[in-house]
């Protein structure tokens, strides 16, 4: 099994910034076959919507939303995925998931969520 750990989620006003981190933890035969890694959110109402993933090699996917506002990255190295919120709206607001998984498509696995709150 792997186990994902979010953390940074918080309160911010418009405009400002917030990074969220995963620590992905488990046995090293399956972390080390970890591939895509990444960040959904679901807003009170709404369906849980991509947000940003990143493979293995570093290929990137962003929601329209947040592209060049939002930026993922990874440490391999540390199971690690991050992503730097800037410029950060209201409609932001959300509870962000990290997921993991074996394909860059599919994920097996993921956190129990931390909460963003944008306030205008």
């Amino acid at each position: 099994q792997v186990q994902l750990m979010e953390s940074g989620g918080g309160l911010v006003q418009a405009g400002g910034s917030l990074t969220l981190s995963c620590v992905a933890s488990g046995s090293s035969f399956r972390l080390n076959r970890l591939n895509g890694m990444g960040w959904y959110r679901q807003a009170p109402g709404k369906q849980r919507e991509l947000v940003a993933v990143i493979t293995t090699d570093g290929s990137t996917n962003y929601a329209d939303s947040v592209k060049g506002r939002f930026t993922i990255s990874r440490d391999n190295f540390k199971n690690t995925v991050y992503l730097q919120m800037n410029s950060l709206k209201p409609e932001d607001t959300a509870v962000y998931y990290c997921g993991a998984g074996y394909s860059s498509v599919s994920y097996n696995y993921w956190g129990q969520g931390t909460q963003v709150t944008v306030s205008s």
